[in-house]
């Protein structure tokens, strides 16, 4: 088993408009009642929405966060978008705190663009 110490790792609050819960049946059916015996427990799971339409065209977004996401066994950064809009996405290799990415048909071809196939 490989440990992979990400050093640029950022140590500010999470987005809370971004998390949420995750519902867990543990084992109880929609009355509740135990459907499975030996289910339940476990850690509170707290999901990271990532958003993976990139749909965001000709707005530029900078990179403010890079976070380890335990759901997903990936790194995931913050961007902050012209508007004001907060949305994350999958971290690519390369990516840096401070950079700026762009979507869109005339996005330069670089690390974390998004362009139409």
């Amino acid at each position: 088993m490989v440990i992979h110490l990400y050093k640029t790792l950022s140590r500010q609050v999470k987005s809370k408009k971004l998390i949420y819960g995750h519902h867990c049946s543990n084992g109880h059916n929609a009355r509740g009642i135990i459907t499975s015996g030996h289910r339940g427990g476990g850690h509170k799971h707290l999901y990271r929405k990532i958003d993976f339409k990139r749909n965001k065209i000709y707005i530029y977004g900078r990179i403010t966060t890079i976070e380890y996401d335990p759901n997903r066994n990936a790194y995931i950064c913050l961007i902050h978008y012209g508007d004001g809009e907060k949305r994350y996405m999958l971290h690519t290799r390369g990516i840096l705190i401070g950079d700026i990415i762009i979507s869109g048909t005339e996005a330069s071809i670089q690390i974390g663009n998004a362009l139409p196939l």
